[in-house]
């Protein structure tokens, strides 16, 4: 059974845009209109005007069983300038900039988490709008479904880019059934980040400044995979560890998303999706930096540890706890 969401996305002209997200495997329904202006009723004359304050948007509804948002927002950043102001292809104007506009509060941090990765990519700013729908009106119907009532319509996506949504594979590797179990299970950012490879915020996680001591566990499926003593502060704005209890525990990969090579890592029990690995710990510690997800672990106090059933990592913390102490006081 199909879950049903729905994200509006402003990329310049909506009739190729429309048309694009409309072939993703995944989509249920596409509909042209104008987002977040600032008056009543707006006509495709006064839109094109520049002082409406709306963007020419698509608002998609897709399946959430087929479709992570994570995955259709990647689709979409391929077939814009995410770095034109007021500008796609030939169009130009306050009209035609773009924008992620959600509506459902849940889904910000996977929709900034996403712009915070396609920025990473860029050379230059990044100038994709981001935020809660404020207002949407349908366009006028000769808009809805341009391109297929007229196939040599204007279109400043090109072709190819719409052979490429026809043939989009879903990523995700979980069966249907346990898709459904890990949905009910886990928060959509949950979901998002370890079964789709999603990045939440920086400095809006749960555990990017947390250093109680304890055990980061697996949120998928409870196994142990950082000690507290591993973590440390790296300024990144994600939880950092220097390495994992065990090397075992962790499976690396080579990503090469946004057009960047980075060392992806993930459970390699449960499979999900971590973070990354990168070279640049403190040397005191082996020299790695594990950036990992709040939303891919659960943290369990040193006090709760014996009765969450992990009593026996007590005397490794500790024996680091006070190894880690001896150390502090020979810097003295």
């Amino acid at each position: 059974m199909a879950i049903e969401k729905t994200i509006v996305l402003a990329g310049g002209c909506f009739w190729g845009v429309e048309h694009y997200l409309s072939l993703i495997p995944g989509v249920l329904k596409t509909e042209v209109g104008y987002a977040n202006g600032h008056i009543e009723n707006p006509t495709y004359e006064r839109v094109c005007s520049g002082d409406s304050g709306f963007a020419e948007a698509v608002k998609v509804t897709y399946d959430l069983e087929s479709l992570g948002l994570s995955e259709l927002l990647g689709l979409f950043f391929q077939i814009i300038d995410p770095t034109s102001v007021n500008r796609q292809g030939n169009d130009r104007g306050p009209q035609y900039r773009t924008g992620v506009f959600f509506t459902d509060p849940a889904d910000g941090p996977i929709v900034h988490g996403s712009l915070i990765l396609l920025g990473e990519s860029l050379d230059r700013p990044l100038a994709v709008e981001e935020g809660e729908l404020k207002n949407f009106f349908v366009a006028e119907e000769y808009h809805q479904k341009y391109l297929d009532k007229n196939p040599g319509g204007y279109c400043h996506i090109p072709a190819a880019k719409f052979q490429a949504a026809r043939g989009y594979k879903k990523t995700a590797s979980t069966s249907p059934d346990h898709s459904v179990a890990l949905r009910a299970l886990l928060t959509p950012t949950q979901y998002e980040v370890t079964q789709l490879g999603a990045t939440e915020p920086p400095f809006a996680n749960e555990y990017f400044d947390l250093f109680e001591p304890g055990l980061y566990v697996d949120v998928v499926n409870g196994k142990p995979l950082f000690l507290s003593t591993q973590k440390f502060e790296s300024g990144c704005g994600w939880p950092s560890f220097s390495k994992p209890i065990d090397d075992a525990l962790i499976a690396q990969l080579p990503d090469h998303s946004f057009g960047r090579l980075r060392t992806e890592v993930r459970s390699q029990e449960s499979g999900s999706h971590l973070g990354h690995v990168f070279p640049d710990g403190p040397a005191s510690g082996g020299g790695l930096r594990y950036c990992i997800n709040s939303a891919s672990l659960r943290f369990v106090p040193k006090a709760d540890m014996e009765a969450q059933g992990y009593g026996q990592l007590l005397p490794l913390l500790e024996e680091e706890e006070k190894r880690r102490a001896q150390a502090k006081n020979s810097a003295r």
